[in-house]
């Protein structure tokens, strides 16, 4: 007889009571333990209409593995873990990178769990725990360092980690990040081009790397035109919306203020346009914006602003396929991405 002449129909049928095993599902199929322990492990050597109907039956009774068990058998815990860092000034940040990581893990056995980190430096003790409680796999976390604690301890651990984001240290490690150099230094050409005369920018925290790339860019540009420029030491990309304000209206009212602005996220470009409408200055008359985008939001509300887009989803993805390529033993080597902005196509 056919292993699938054997299935029992349990439409509408459910465990009674207590957490669904593999026994339950053997009970349900009448197949035995092992089979349907090989044929939830995808094992080709058992018919594909049985994995497709025990998987069925698995989900209908809400079935999970133990992961207790699993990382007894296997040293594998199936879970990917990723330490984020909410971004106010950034739209949609946490969500769309979580996105574009979910969507690389469908389909495999491995599962998210997120860590928030809401300090303003780096939390090594969270990765620490990780490591040492053998809670993950495998890591994903943001917002890096030049000498980022949380990678020299993964390194020395030989822990498999992807950062968004780059470090400065010598020994290779996973990356996925953007180019903030060429996002100022386009940014800063965009606006020397509308004959702006002198230019500001609001950069990242100095502690991080990409404020050290987007510093970079704005200087090359603003070096090669021969124009004034200035960089507020009293704002950076974690300022709130009303600091933003308020010093881009303050700073209006004195002598010889910019007349191009360059903005890290949609949250900082509205609060600039507000500050010097207060001012009674008009977007597109005396002065112009270039921001970066990552939702509708600001060419919806304000489509004066010129943006130049970068794209959260597509770089969660990349975390979690080159997560999973050095979980699979990859070398460090191969797995760094840096994606270029879409010049010409800011608008989603």
């Amino acid at each position: 007889m056919a292993d699938t002449d054997i299935l029992k129909p349990i439409a509408g049928r459910r465990q009674k009571s207590g957490r669904p095993t593999l026994r339950t599902i053997a009970d349900l199929t009448g197949l035995a333990v092992t089979t349907v322990s090989r044929a939830l492990s995808d094992d080709p050597l058992i018919n594909h209409e049985t994995r497709r109907r025990i998987a069925q039956v698995a989900a209908e009774i809400g079935y999970s593995p133990d992961r207790a068990a699993q990382r007894l058998k296997t040293g594998r815990t199936n879970v990917i873990s990723v330490l984020l860092d909410p971004h106010e000034e950034i739209l949609g940040f946490g969500t769309s990178i979580m996105l574009g990581i979910t969507n690389a893990l469908a389909g495999t056995p491995y599962h998210l769990i997120v860590m928030p980190n809401f300090v303003k430096s780096s939390n090594v003790e969270a990765v620490q725990y990780i490591v040492r409680n053998n809670l993950a796999d495998g890591l994903i976390f943001t917002r890096t360092e030049p000498l980022d604690p949380r990678v020299r301890l993964l390194i020395e651990s030989d822990f498999p980690f992807v950062t968004h984001g780059r470090t400065e240290f010598s020994t290779p490690h996973p990356f996925v990040d953007y180019d903030n150099f060429a996002f100022a230094y386009e940014a800063a050409r965009r606006l020397i081009a509308k004959g702006r005369r002198k230019l500001t920018i609001i950069l990242p925290s100095p502690r991080l790397t990409f404020a050290q790339h987007m510093r970079h860019g704005f200087m090359t540009a603003v070096r090669e035109a021969g124009i004034a420029h200035e960089i507020p030491d009293n704002l950076d990309l974690d300022s709130p919306a009303s600091a933003v304000r308020d010093h881009v209206r303050d700073r209006a009212g004195q002598g010889d203020p910019p007349d191009g602005l360059i903005c890290p996220g949609e949250v900082s470009a509205l609060a600039a346009v507000t500050g010097l409408y207060e001012a009674g200055h008009m977007l597109g008359r005396g002065y112009n914006i270039v921001a970066k985008q990552t939702s509708r939001l600001l060419t919806d509300i304000q489509p004066g602003v010129d943006t130049i887009y970068e794209d959260l989803t597509a770089a969660g993805e990349h975390l979690g396929r080159m997560l999973l390529r050095r979980i699979g033993g990859e070398s460090a080597d191969s797995l760094q991405l840096l994606l270029q902005p879409p010049f010409g196509a800011g608008d989603l």
